[in-house]
């Protein structure tokens, strides 16, 4: 599996490490203890089993045209499926059209997963993975009410098969 991702700046990525930090402090679920060096605060914009041919080289092209887009939080939410806690980003017209481009430039690729496909994706940044019955309330309010903003500056691609990450830009 192969994904694409856009990288926090360093003042939103901090106010992620930090909800991570409190919600781990209070003893509910938390990112904060996955302890793989490849963890970091990241928005998924596709996932899918490989990469068609040269899309590597395009999606650099891509993101260095695009980069940096702008990145407002919105409020705290448990989605569907695995059930994760996560931070919605609003769609910002920007950060729309950039999905977009990179599903045009992976056009074909084998496994794409429903959950980020134009029209179905909700962005948004993971606060803990598999949250499922845990206290949403007290996980809201730990988290806060702060609505951060900010940019995504980088991108990448995480490897599942090899547990490495491509940098694009």
């Amino acid at each position: 599996m192969r994904t694409v991702e856009l990288l926090c700046a360093p003042a939103l990525d901090a106010a992620v490490r930090a909800a991570w930090d409190r919600l781990a402090a209070t003893g509910l679920p938390s990112l904060a203890r996955n302890t793989h060096p490849t963890n970091r605060p990241h928005l998924t914009l596709a996932t899918v089993d490989a990469f068609p041919p040269g899309a590597e080289a395009r999606l650099a092209d891509l993101f260095d045209a695009a980069l940096p887009v702008p990145a407002t939080v919105d409020r705290v939410a448990v989605l569907d499926g695995s059930a994760p806690l996560v931070w919605l980003v609003r769609p910002a017209p920007q950060l729309l059209a950039l999905h977009g481009a990179v599903w045009d430039v992976l056009a074909g690729a084998p496994g794409p997963r429903p959950w980020h496909l134009p029209g179905r994706w909700i962005p948004h940044l993971s606060l803990a993975l598999r949250f499922g019955d845990a206290d949403r309330r007290r996980a809201r309010a730990v988290v806060g009410a702060d609505r951060p903003a900010g940019e995504f500056v980088a991108a990448r691609s995480y490897d599942s098969a090899t547990h490495t990450v491509r940098r694009f830009a």
